[in-house]
């Protein structure tokens, strides 16, 4: 059988069909894992989804495989990223005191009546990096004062949320700034596929048993019942008190509407929360933060009796004083994390500039709100009982990176006994 050479253009069509194809399987994909494995989401439940702009494609499958599970409403707020930056050129002074309290507002009244979170990931890591710092401090006070009634809903865990990722062309540029745009962008959706595995042919059953295997590490170390950790690595020395009646989790968790969600997608860590007052030493990051468009650098606190009371940073210093100036829980920590060096995330060699991948590429501490559910029984807990347990409170939540291939991690028994549990940034046994 003979056939007609394909001509170069013939071919070259080809290939961008199949191409396409493979990306709208995957990115379909990766909207069928958001609401099933992430979310849980319940037939009849409304769903309040964010995300930018740009993210539009992805939106839309999650939208449609929200009302395929039987969603009662999916309502999109989506934000774009030039018109923030037109408020920083053109805004009254007065402008980056105010917030939109009334869609906060808004979004609190719709978790408490039920409906799920979903939040998509993406922006420019340096969108603020060049504007007033002392601008950019205030607006993200005045909206996180704002957001505070949506915010401990989500970290007492009383909906089913989740967070995933969509790759933009600004934050394929930071992550690849050696490939041209069209290459950077396809690389970045690529690398997110992998890590939400979004590549895998049934992706549903890949995160039920990921999710399996980090609810075993978990259960190791509620067994194990530690009292502190103590990380060691060049320019880190920290002892890490846990709170009393700390609970580890990993993976997902029930929320307390009942629905069963995996809060981030990706996620390889096991996590607790730290006693507020019970954290010493010094510590040096591993990785730069991204935070709300501006890059921190080099962070090297000292903690005493649990509070920063010394920060530095190669870059972004101004933006990380700001930063922990915020409330006083802002100074203290409010999550303590265990990743492996060998996890996924950290294997692909990228930095990702998004704390969503970064925080599961490296073991990792959050400054402000702690989980109460990271308490046992503490869902039901009054504030004040949180406080005497030692779980922190804080108008912010910001995870940075402090593990590596050189870092150390011991579990101090409550005898004050020392075992091994990573060694040069992997677990032992």
């Amino acid at each position: 059988m003979s056939a007609e050479p394909i001509s170069a253009t013939t071919a070259d069509a080809a290939e961008s069909l199949s191409v396409n194809a493979d990306f709208a399987q995957k990115l379909d994909r990766l909207a069928q894992i958001a609401v099933h494995s992430g979310l849980g989401l319940a037939p009849g439940q409304e769903l309040v989804m964010t995300a930018s702009v740009e993210a539009l494609p992805l939106v839309r499958r999650i939208t449609e495989h929200a009302y395929k599970a039987g969603a009662k409403l999916v309502t999109a707020l989506l934000s774009d990223e030039q018109s923030t930056l037109l408020r920083f050129r053109h805004g009254a002074d007065v402008s980056f005191d105010a917030a939109a309290g009334w869609l906060y507002e808004g979004m609190a009244a719709a978790y408490r009546g039920g409906a799920a979170r979903l939040a998509i990931t993406g922006g420019d890591p340096s969108l603020l990096s060049k504007e007033d710092a002392e601008k950019v401090s205030r607006s993200n006070r005045a909206m996180s004062k704002a957001y505070r009634p949506a915010l401990e809903l989500i970290t007492r865990h009383d909906i089913n949320w989740t967070i995933v990722a969509a790759a933009t062309p600004a934050w394929a540029k930071a992550v690849f700034p050696e490939l041209n745009p069209d290459q950077a962008l396809a690389k970045l959706w690529d690398a997110i596929f992998a890590a939400s595995r979004a590549d895998r042919a049934d992706p549903v059953a890949a995160w039920k048993e990921h999710d399996a295997g980090l609810h075993k590490r978990a259960d190791f170390l509620n067994t194990m019942r530690y009292s502190a950790l103590h990380f060691r690595g060049p320019g880190t020395d920290l002892r890490v008190g846990l709170a009393d009646d700390h609970l580890w989790l990993g993976g997902g968790t029930f929320a307390g509407n009942g629905r069963y969600c995996i809060p981030n997608m990706p996620t390889e860590e096991v996590f607790t929360t730290p006693h507020k007052d019970r954290v010493n030493g010094t510590v040096t990051s591993t990785k730069p933060l991204s935070y709300q468009g501006t890059i921190i650098e080099g962070i090297r606190v000292r903690f005493d009796a649990g509070r920063i009371v010394e920060a530095h940073a190669a870059k972004g210093e101004q933006v990380l004083e700001s930063m922990i100036s915020t409330d006083d829980g802002a100074r203290r920590l409010g999550e303590v994390s265990l990743v492996p060096h060998s996890s996924p995330i950290s294997a692909s060699g990228l930095l990702f500039l998004n704390t969503l991948f970064d925080e599961n590429a490296a073991c990792h501490i959050a400054l402000g709100q702690a989980y109460s559910t990271c308490l046992k029984d503490g869902d039901r807990m009054t504030p004040e009982e949180l406080a005497a347990h030692g779980a922190n409170d804080s108008l912010i939540h910001v995870d940075w990176m402090i593990g590596s291939n050189q870092i150390d991690v011991d579990g101090i028994t409550a005898t004050g006994g020392a075992e091994p549990l990573l060694r040069r940034g992997e677990w032992v046994g």
